[in-house]
């Protein structure tokens, strides 16, 4: 599997000869031109996960993809005359010959009800699992976790601790768009995941991986 970061949660996945995008929001523009997207995930409906006229540019130049959402971001694609497929709840679907299995999770407090909006995280090929904006763990393995690390909800210990949680294999940085750089996050990987044999692997916007 590889994985390229486009920025934020924005990730290029390829498996299976396939390619995944997930949650083409407004913090990248990258992920407007790419061609050969088979499919798009989408978690929910802020605009650093949903980025309506970035999803209209993806369509045009990939007019063959499906893209996979719950209903909030159902809604908001049906006005835009977006098709789309629901998958939300800890129901499972095959996309393209890929799993996707859901995993609905309460978005985490900005402020009391502040942002609260349907989240639903998707382990994505039964390997990588990308879980939005909620701390919610999938009740099964997960070979590769995108760990969201930085913003107005999300504290870096709540971070690790859902990091242990969920126990990867690999983990990598996401939701930082907001950082200046990965600050302690490298030594973090020394002090805490090393010891719970996790392997975090330091990706900015731009890199690719393979895992």
């Amino acid at each position: 599997m590889k994985i390229t970061k486009l920025g934020h949660c924005c990730l290029l996945i390829e498996e299976a000869g396939k390619m995944i995008l997930t949650d083409p929001g407004n913090y990248s523009d990258s992920q407007n031109d790419i061609i050969g997207i088979d499919m798009v995930v989408i978690t929910h409906e802020h605009g650093d996960h949903l980025h309506v006229e970035s999803l209209k540019a993806i369509m045009t130049n990939n007019p063959a993809a499906s893209v996979v959402c719950n209903s909030m971001v159902g809604k908001i694609l049906d006005a835009q005359g977006i098709a789309h497929q629901i998958l939300e709840g800890t129901d499972a679907m095959v996309v393209k010959d890929i799993t996707l299995e859901a995993c609905d999770g309460r978005h985490e407090e900005i402020f009391e009800e502040i942002g609260q909006v349907q989240n639903t995280g998707y382990l994505i090929a039964g390997s990588v699992y990308v879980p939005g904006d909620s701390f919610t763990a999938p009740q099964k393995p997960v070979e590769i976790l995108a760990l969201p690390v930085a913003g107005p909800w999300c504290k870096l210990p709540d971070a690790i601790r859902f990091a242990l949680k969920v126990a990867p294999k690999k983990a990598f940085p996401v939701h930082d768009a907001m950082l200046k750089s990965s600050g302690m996050l490298p030594l973090l990987g020394d002090l805490v995941f090393k010891k719970h044999n996790i392997e975090l692997v330091m990706m900015a916007a731009g890199d690719s991986k393979e895992f």
